[in-house]
């Protein structure tokens, strides 16, 4: 009887196991990661009416996650403190290699041209030209971007510097990390004398009309432009219920679409986050940063004179291009 018992329990405890393996557990609240690449006031002033939407429409609370950094997203993502959100490429690369990510959606340029770019800005009347700047003498403060930036740090590596044989720390006096909104004021200020940013941040700054923003736009000038870069991917965790993922996707996709006052209403919302409805997506979305990464990674193999990796590099790079083709028109 005793052995009856301790197998009827051995079983169940199976089962439940093999249910919680096969079934998400049932989810009570959703986390929405959110770079704060300006500050987190703004940026919640911005996403709250978003969120609060999505709530309603969901049926349960949609919470934002803060990060100063998509470093500590991408982490986030990875430990399950959060379950979907809106990454740069660069970082929602990272999000589907090292945190279980999948892309399902993309943001939508509200000016009509599908994009944005990386630049470089410096002082406006400082003499500062591009030409300057790359003579590597070590007497220029630059401010890059947070490390999984795709414009303030991995498109001006990719386009500028590494096709150049330039290493920024070796190149410059100093190479302060820091945001966007963070970059602009310290360019505006002269704390340092140049920096990445990228068209979308400052669009996003114009849009706020207050005097401290169009002091400091009209103070800086923008002396390099990156080839156009793909709108930013947002990125849920694979493994979260489909039912749920099939709710998400049914908000996303008809959130601010139609002629209605209440479409009208959402629109206006989603312009305070700068994109038009958004749009599905899948993976195949990173393909154009995977081919600026791999190009990265084969200058820096050609420039140490690595053989072996100049070859795995161009390898990796023409299955890239090979997998782009096949699924872009023409």
């Amino acid at each position: 009887m005793i052995r009856r018992s301790l197998l009827i329990l051995a079983l169940s405890a199976l089962a439940a196991c093999s249910n919680g393996g096969d079934t998400p557990a049932e989810k009570r609240e959703l986390n929405f990661s959110i770079l704060s690449a300006e500050s987190q006031q703004s940026a919640q002033a911005d996403w709250q009416p978003f969120l609060d939407d999505m709530s309603k429409a969901l049926g349960m609370p949609v919470k934002a996650y803060y990060g100063s950094n998509y470093t500590g997203l991408i982490e986030a993502m990875r430990f399950k403190q959060t379950d979907l959100g809106w990454f740069t490429n660069q970082s929602g690369l990272e999000a589907v290699r090292r945190a279980g990510g999948e892309v399902f959606a993309r943001s939508v340029n509200p000016n009509g041209v599908d994009g944005y770019e990386a630049v470089i800005v410096v002082p406006k009347g400082s003499g500062l030209t591009l030409e300057k700047l790359l003579q590597c003498d070590r007497t220029i403060d630059f401010g890059i971007g947070d490390a999984k930036s795709t414009s303030g740090t991995l498109a001006p590596m990719t386009y500028l510097f590494a096709p150049r044989g330039i290493d920024p720390e070796a190149c410059f006096k100093t190479v302060r990390a820091a945001n966007h909104e963070a970059n602009l004021f310290a360019v505006s200020s002269g704390t340092v004398d140049a920096a990445t940013n990228n068209t979308a941040s400052m669009e996003r700054l114009a849009m706020l009309e207050t005097p401290i923003a169009k002091r400091t736009l009209a103070s800086v000038e923008i002396i390099w432009r990156s080839p156009r870069i793909p709108e930013d991917p947002m990125v849920w965790r694979k493994d979260l219920d489909p039912a749920l993922k099939k709710k998400i996707a049914d908000f996303m996709f008809s959130y601010g679409v139609g002629d209605t006052p209440e479409a009208a209403r959402q629109r206006a919302i989603l312009e305070r986050i700068q994109t038009l409805p958004f749009k599905a997506a899948d993976d195949t979305h990173l393909l154009p940063v995977r081919e600026m990464e791999a190009t990265g990674e084969l200058l820096q193999a050609k420039a140490k004179g690595d053989v072996a990796a100049v070859a795995k590099a161009e390898a990796a790079l023409a299955a890239i291009r090979k997998e782009r083709a096949a699924i872009e028109p023409g």
